[in-house]
């Protein structure tokens, strides 16, 4: 089987769900650091982190399974998904380093004095506009998913609460 997947409990499911739409919605709000201030773009930009981390680490299964294949058989959208996801690690890093090297607020606040310089706010300019390409394809390489979960998890039992509800009221 060449794209063999990786079974995730309803649990797993639901909070990669909701830990995905929390990323989308941050990273949305952190793009555009004139509407939200400088202050909230960093210290958001710096909890995305951690949030990034646990998303790593829930799929970290499929990320040891396809590096172990990835030079054998492998399905083209795995493979595709695959590479997109460390070009997305790699941005990321490279949006997080700059971030902190241009940093006005969190650093200075946390007492850490940087050396200006070398060429960080167009690296992190770049990065950021690459990254919300990569984001984009990787919502895309994901919409399937993205509409069967939200329907599963979140659709669905919010109708079934009031089909229940409503048929409890007919009744009475």
């Amino acid at each position: 089987m060449t794209d063999e997947v990786i079974k995730n409990t309803p649990v797993q499911t639901k909070t990669k769900l909701w830990l995905d739409i929390i990323i989308f919605a941050a990273f949305l709000v952190t793009m555009d650091p004139r509407s939200s201030g400088i202050a909230i773009h960093e210290w958001l930009s710096l909890s995305l982190l951690a949030a990034l981390t646990l998303h790593l680490l829930l799929s970290w299964d499929w990320i040891i399974n396809i590096s172990q294949r990835f030079m054998g058989k492998l399905g083209t959208q795995n493979r595709i998904n695959y590479i997109l996801n460390w070009l997305l690690f790699i941005d990321g890093t490279l949006l997080i380093v700059s971030g902190v090297m241009i940093s006005e607020v969190a650093m200075p606040f946390l007492g850490i004095r940087l050396p200006e310089g070398f060429a960080w706010r167009r690296l992190h300019d770049m990065s950021a506009n690459f990254g919300l390409l990569m984001l984009g394809l990787h919502t895309a390489l994901h919409w399937n998913w993205i509409v069967t979960t939200f329907s599963r998890y979140l659709i669905q039992p919010v109708v079934r609460l009031f089909s229940a509800k409503s048929k409890k009221d007919a009744a009475v």
